[in-house]
């Protein structure tokens, strides 16, 4: 059953509609991972083993991915009775179990998923590296003194080590790509309003969130996508409808594209780390030897240093909405001692923006994604980087306790690419393409017009083809 921790979930669930392997092995094989690998991780916050092998025995709904065994994210994604805490202290110690199932995990379950626990996170999904003091840090399997990356750190680590082989995440600002980069797997964030974030969000009082996966192949990430999109009641932001579905799109042509490059830091937060320009710069030659053009330029408007004040509104204001909706939940106003130094001081931060302020924000973010999408329109295909601007950093990097907002202004110069997607509501994928000479993962970013998750996957399983990855497994592995 070891030789399980290799296959993708595409594999295990074809194991399961041929009759070679039960649901209950799948999940059997998962927890027993689990158990020997979370020790050394701590990926897994929340194990649900009992519930888990209950499920796998009884009546699964006949979805994709029936009997495969998967993790949520402590962030979102809450099931009924289940434990979620969300990386915080106040939750943790009213020892909070949610009162509903929401939209995305409804359909993570009638896929046929079944959910063996729920993985670490930052504290509110608010840094790039999940490192909470509620549960402690989560330890990378390529080299345990390094980040997993953030928010979706506890899910990357436990795809990466073969745990299970798919694991929910979810992105406001890198938090899906950023893990993956970190920890050498597939992550796609989707389109703004692909995604359903109800019934407690949409994508209009939350701009920036989409939910999806983490993986280590593409063909699970493009199934993943068709057992979820889609709106859910009373959202009126949805992405456009494929033309056909997403798992169509694997091993199909791309066709010559014409693609921009950026590896310097246009935002201006400090420099890029060579190994990240040099895996950027590998991935350009490698789609120009499959025959697409690639050129140094890329859309103007995400050189505004004043994006990262825009952005930093919206997330600070947002995370007061947050706190908010937790101070209703649990019927306790939540004070300075119930969350960290950090986020205290954006909720400070968030509750000083004035309403003009606000929606001044909402506007530059808007008019970031019509620029983008001219852009785009201008005959540009895809926009390639570097998904991060360092290679994996050492675990306490961003902890700075006596002046929270320096960690903070440090992480900006890790993530100076991702949250451009979020900002224009544009797709963009992380691809596991190379690993610098410590033997780190160093991931390669594509970013594609609104609503294309079609070319991405398209491109992403050519480059998945011409350079294979699944092979590739770190030290720390079931």
């Amino acid at each position: 059953m070891t030789d399980l921790s290799r296959l993708d979930a595409t594999a295990q669930a074809e194991l399961v509609r041929n009759g070679e392997v039960s649901p209950l092995e799948l999940v059997d094989a998962a927890i027993n991972n689990v158990e020997k690998l979370n020790p050394e991780l701590n990926a897994v916050i929340h194990p649900l083993f009992d519930s888990a092998r209950a499920a796998a025995r009884g009546e699964l709904p006949d979805g994709p991915f029936r009997g495969v065994p998967t993790l949520f994210k402590d962030l979102f994604c809450s099931v009924e009775g289940d434990p979620i805490h969300e990386g915080m202290p106040f939750l943790k110690n009213a020892g909070w179990r949610a009162d509903h199932t929401d939209t995305l995990a409804r359909r993570y379950l009638d896929a046929g998923f079944v959910c063996i626990g729920r993985t670490n996170t930052p504290e509110l999904g608010l840094v790039p590296t999940t490192e909470p003091e509620a549960y402690g840090p989560t330890r990378n399997p390529w080299d345990t003194t390094r980040t997993t990356g953030g928010s979706s750190g506890g899910s990357a680590a436990a795809v990466a080590s073969g745990m299970v082989a798919v694991a929910h995440a979810n992105d406001g600002g890198g938090s899906i790509r950023i893990p993956a980069s970190c920890c050498g797997l597939v992550g796609l964030k989707p389109s703004r309003g692909r995604m359903s974030l109800g019934p407690d969000y949409t994508a209009i009082d939350d701009m920036l969130v989409v939910e999806l996966c983490v993986s280590r192949s593409v063909r699970d990430t493009a199934g993943v996508l068709d057992a979820l999109h889609g709106r859910s009641d009373g959202e009126t932001v949805t992405a456009p409808a494929p033309t056909r579905p997403f798992a169509k799109e694997v091993g199909a042509d791309p066709g010559r594209l014409r693609i921009g490059i950026v590896t310097h830091n246009p935002l201006e937060t400090g420099d890029i780390h060579p190994d990240c320009v040099a895996a950027a710069r590998d991935t350009a030659r490698l789609l120009e030897s499959l025959g697409h053009t690639v050129e140094e330029t890329y859309p103007a408007a995400v050189a505004q240093p004043e994006l990262v004040s825009h952005f930093t509104t919206l997330w600070a204001v947002t995370l007061v909405y947050n706190l908010r909706y937790w101070e209703r939940k649990v019927g306790r106003e939540i004070t300075a001692d119930d969350v960290e130094p950090l986020t205290w001081v954006l909720a400070e931060i968030g509750r000083s923006v004035s309403a003009p302020d606000y929606v001044d924000a909402q506007h530059a973010t808007s008019e970031l994604g019509r620029d983008v999408e001219a852009w785009f329109a201008s005959g540009y295909d895809l926009l390639l980087t570097p998904t991060i601007g360092e290679p994996p950093v050492v675990l306490g990097e961003f902890t700075t306790p006596d002046n929270p907002l320096a960690g903070f202004a440090r992480a900006a110069t890790f993530v100076p690419y991702t949250p451009l997607a979020n900002m224009a509501g544009s797709p963009a994928i992380s691809l596991p393409l190379s690993w610098n000479e410590q033997g780190l993962p160093i991931g390669t970013q594509l970013m594609a017009a609104y609503g294309r998750e079609d070319l991405l996957l398209r491109v992403a399983s050519q480059l998945e083809t011409a350079r294979p990855w699944a092979d590739r497994v770190p030290p720390v592995h079931a």
